[in-house]
């Protein structure tokens, strides 16, 4: 618990259907500096020196993704607990390398792929333990570029 001090818990975004339409207005709207909005207290924003809109790091030992801080107060969230919603497109910084940096706040990359058993394959939990830290210089977020078009004449 001391290596990984917060309850990272994650929801259903309010503003898209999963994942489906993170590339629209209303779900880009919703973010910080282009990144997925994380909640965090705000007495662990403030030992760990951030501020709202800083854009963040959260890690364990299964990955890490960049994301934009929105502090709560104790009434909203308690302190030991972050909040991020699903659905945010996946954005590796170097695509195809096991382990590299999520750029855009997708939670998939900390949490335990497990499925409940061998016949459902349902998620096991959308819950881990991270720590979260200032992320200074992030690179851009590339999730919404459309791929590079192959010339068939090559």
């Amino acid at each position: 618990m001391a290596r990984y001090p917060l309850h990272l818990l994650t929801n259903q975004p309010a503003h898209r259907l999963h994942s489906q339409l993170d590339n629209a207005p209303l779900s880009r709207q919703a973010k910080i500096a282009d990144r997925e909005p994380i909640l965090l207290n705000a007495a662990d924003a403030e030992h760990r020196g951030m501020q709202e809109g800083d854009v963040v790091r959260v890690f364990n030992d299964r990955g890490s993704f960049l994301a934009g801080l929105r502090i709560a107060d104790s009434d909203t969230l308690l302190p030991g607990v972050a909040q991020i919603a699903t659905g945010a497109w996946y954005d590796p910084l170097t695509p195809g390398a096991p382990g590299t940096l999520e750029k855009h706040g997708n939670p998939n990359v900390v949490t335990l792929d497990k499925g409940t058993s061998q016949l459902s394959q349902g998620s096991a939990a959308q819950t881990c333990l991270v720590e979260v830290e200032r992320h200074d210089n992030p690179p851009p977020v590339t999730a919404f570029d459309p791929p590079p078009i192959a010339d068939p004449e090559k």
